[in-house]
């Protein structure tokens, strides 16, 4: 096959494949909380492990808000790349002083996740303050998203599905197929939850790494798509009663071997600061006795609330940008 057409037969695959970029699909989010919770200490870990489904269950609510609430997008990524070529030098890290220098309507229209992990961190504190197990729970959940999407380079880029149409599918490919390919072995035994001194800088120090590693992910997945045999980059495969195009296991094994396991490492860092961040807002709050807390249940007002966002996800007008699930 000629280079032309190759690169042809390429784009006309990539380009049947649907627009991503929510950060881990909800497969990976459920890793994520799912392992946390055994990375806790003593004195959390029966409280998080009586409720691990709904940590579990509800690890993707905030993708699902995002068909039903406006500003609910902008929460999981920042394009730091939009404000120059040292963006970390130039952005200050707290908000009222990134405010003032690019104004609010700008920090919303390119994401704002370090500064809305800090105010999770906050959230939860409270909760853990007041005892209340709905609130505890269900912030945990969301907080576990949000951290977890900060450990995805495609999430600190305006180049989030890659830089030229050609790279299309990268996005998809990262965060949802690699993971759901591959993860049977992965290692997730990453050890002791730990205190974080400063969650903001914290934040933003796993969104710099983060993007430290965006050029590698693009830049591996073009070279790929150039001199990988083209017959061999996908398979036609059922979900959810269709047949669809999807990366073929060869390819998501040789894109992670490039990559030195970077989706299995990033996933890792997220259990690791996912643990670590609900550790710290119980330890904020004075470290409350949760085993007071054991024999209360979800209230019926808040199971309400949960499936009325149910109802929207399945129902709502997508909002902001896509998720992966909703290629699913």
């Amino acid at each position: 096959m000629s280079k032309l057409l190759k690169i042809v037969s390429i784009f006309i695959f990539l380009a049947t494949i649907p627009l991503v970029s929510g950060a881990w699909g909800f497969f990976c989010h459920r890793i994520i909380n799912k392992h946390a919770v055994f990375s806790l200490p003593p004195e959390m870990i029966g409280f998080y492990k009586k409720h691990i489904e709904y940590l579990i269950q509800h690890s993707a609510d905030p993708d699902k808000r995002s068909h039903a609430v406006d500003g609910e997008a902008q929460k999981h990524y920042i394009d730091i790349d939009h404000y120059g070529d040292k963006p970390f030098d130039l952005m200050p890290r707290r908000w009222k002083e990134a405010v003032e220098k690019y104004s609010e309507d700008t920090l919303q229209e390119y994401g704002i996740l370090p500064w809305n992990i800090e105010r999770m961190m906050y959230r939860l504190t409270d909760a853990f303050k007041e005892g209340d197990v709905d609130k505890i729970l269900n912030v945990s959940a969301n907080f576990g998203h949000y951290i977890g999407d900060a450990n995805v380079p495609l999430h600190t880029t305006e180049y989030y599905d890659g830089r030229k149409l050609s790279q299309k599918g990268v996005h998809a490919l990262w965060e949802t197929r690699i993971p759901e390919m591959l993860s049977d072995d992965f290692d997730f035994f990453i050890g002791r939850a730990q205190y974080i001194s400063n969650p903001l800088d914290k934040a933003w120090d796993l969104v710099e790494f983060s993007h430290n590693e965006m050029d590698s992910v693009i830049n591996i997945y073009d070279s790929l798509l150039n001199h990988y045999n083209p017959d061999g980059i996908f398979v036609m495969e059922e979900r959810a009663a269709i047949i669809k195009k999807q990366f073929s296991l060869a390819f998501c094994q040789l894109m992670e071997r490039e990559m030195d396991k970077m989706v299995e490492r990033k996933l890792r860092m997220s259990i690791l600061m996912v643990a670590s961040f609900w550790y710290t807002a119980w330890v904020n709050a004075g470290q409350p006795d949760l085993d007071k807390l054991m024999d209360k249940e979800i209230s019926k007002e808040h199971q309400k609330e949960m499936d009325e966002l149910e109802y929207l996800w399945q129902k709502g007008k997508q909002k902001g940008r896509p998720n992966p699930e909703d290629e699913e």
